[in-house]
């Protein structure tokens, strides 16, 4: 019990923490509500790794409203009964095929869990029903200021490059016209993917980057409440490997699919998705690979791909975090 509360009290420090921080990209009234951060120079026993990026790309034409093409997607579940307002994630040009000017919209999708077992053939979750979609398009904004609904901004973070190895990785922040209302401690699946008119934008490949795994998301939803929820493979796949994996309940996945979009209403989409193809990180990309009986590498392991979740606290929950706040002042005075 102790232990629990301890979690619960860190967890609502880093929410409280983080509402003080953000500028204003998100909105400076936005909490941070889930937090998969990206893989940037991450140094595991001297060497150097930058994750990747999967695929997640669709083709069509914006007029018609009609895309197909490869998905990424991931699941998540936090504590909280508020919705997601703000969507942050990072991802790359496969290969740098940018086009005329990068993508110009994403569709965010937001979909039920299927979980492992009888009616699931597979031995992994995967999306189901599409409870929510809306497709944000590109803007250009003064520094500082933040997107209206609807709409993205893309910016650099690392250049990457030949001599780096991999792609320049990209920061994406998104304001949503329609805020997602998700209950607590219920897992959901993000499905983000590049909507690309090759007659406008050109050849473009985007894909998704993945989590650095050895930074734990104390926001997320922990057992016994969804099960195994944010948990270390670590100790469960592979004790010897050389850092925590840390890992929310099952693989992203990829896969195939059809997209309809009401070209007069962003809000509305139709996502059918044929196939799921559970992920998992690549050896000496994402981390050490195989090192004869000390461990098996970093490809045995799960992958999580890197994206935040942002909302809008409701007063009560502000007036709790409030007396958090002071609690921690008293301590520290005493």
């Amino acid at each position: 019990m102790a232990t629990q509360m301890k979690y619960l009290f860190v967890a609502s420090l880093v929410w409280v923490m983080a509402a003080v921080t953000v500028q204003a990209d998100p909105y400076p009234d936005q909490i941070l509500k889930f937090d998969q951060q990206p893989m940037i120079s991450l140094i595991i026993d001297g060497n150097e790794y930058n994750g990747h990026d999967e695929l997640s790309t669709a083709y069509g034409n914006h007029l018609q409203g009609q895309y197909s093409g490869t998905y990424m997607a991931d699941d998540f579940a936090d504590r909280f009964d508020t919705p997601v307002v703000h969507v942050r994630w990072w991802g790359s040009y496969l290969n740098e095929q940018v086009g005329t000017a990068g993508a110009q919209k994403f569709l965010i999708a937001w979909e039920t869990d299927v979980p492992v077992g009888s009616n699931n053939p597979y031995p992994y979750s995967h999306p189901g029903d599409l409870l929510q979609g809306e497709v944000v398009s590109r803007i250009s904004l003064p520094v500082g200021a933040p997107p209206p609904g609807g709409s993205f901004t893309e910016k650099i973070i690392h250049p990457g490059g030949p001599s780096n190895g991999f792609e320049a990785l990209y920061e994406y922040n998104a304001e949503l016209a329609c805020p997602f209302p998700q209950q607590p401690d219920t897992v959901y699946w993000l499905k983000i993917v590049a909507l690309v008119d090759p007659t406008t934008d050109g050849n473009v490949e985007w894909g998704w980057h993945n989590r650095d795994y050895t930074i734990p998301d104390p926001l997320a939803s922990v057992p016994p409440a969804v099960v195994p929820g944010e948990h270390d493979q670590r100790p469960l796949i592979d004790p010897g490997y050389p850092t925590p994996v840390w890992h929310f309940q099952d693989d992203a996945v990829q896969g195939s699919l059809g997209i309809a979009v009401n070209p007069e209403n962003w809000c509305q989409v139709l996502v059918n998705q044929a196939s799921y193809f559970d992920q998992y990180y690549v050896n000496g990309v994402d981390g050490p690979g195989p090192v004869p009986g000390v461990h098996e590498g970093i490809g045995q392991f799960s992958k999580d791909l890197a994206f935040q979740l942002y909302t809008i606290p409701e007063p009560t929950t502000l007036v709790l975090l409030s007396g958090v706040i002071a609690l921690v002042v008293a301590r520290r005075r005493i």
